[in-house]
């Protein structure tokens, strides 16, 4: 199973997010291959999650390649980052977006606060 299937599977499978307890709308992820166009779609109401493979409208829509959110959902990305170097497309709310990038995986490999905290803990 592929890292974009894995991560939407799992948060569908937990369907509660703390991180998004503040947070409600929907968003959907096209990913898009050629003439090809994979759907996930979110519907977030104060942190419970649902996900489907819905192509219906959303507050937030995400366009990128499935390559690239493969890399995301792997966290050897970082989605924002993504935007800002025009990979990746975002219409609709984009502060859904923000919110929502909170429960993406972090690079592993990342030198950040974050990180030492959690090696200094061990």
């Amino acid at each position: 199973m592929d890292a974009t299937t894995r991560f939407f599977e799992e948060i569908d499978r937990r369907g509660y997010e703390p991180r998004l307890a503040k947070t409600a709308g929907t968003m959907r992820v096209d990913l898009q291959e050629g003439p090809h166009t994979t759907h996930w779609f979110l519907r977030i109401e104060h942190g419970q999650i649902a996900v489907t493979r819905e192509n219906q409208e959303a507050d937030t829509v995400i366009g990128t390649s499935p390559g690239l959110f493969e890399d995301i959902a792997a966290g050897r990305e970082h989605g924002i980052a993504a935007i800002l170097r025009g990979d990746m497309t975002v219409s609709g709310d984009a502060r859904l977006l923000v919110q929502v990038e909170r429960i993406f995986p972090g690079d592993p490999d990342a030198r950040g606060p974050r990180r030492k905290f959690e090696r200094e803990v061990r």
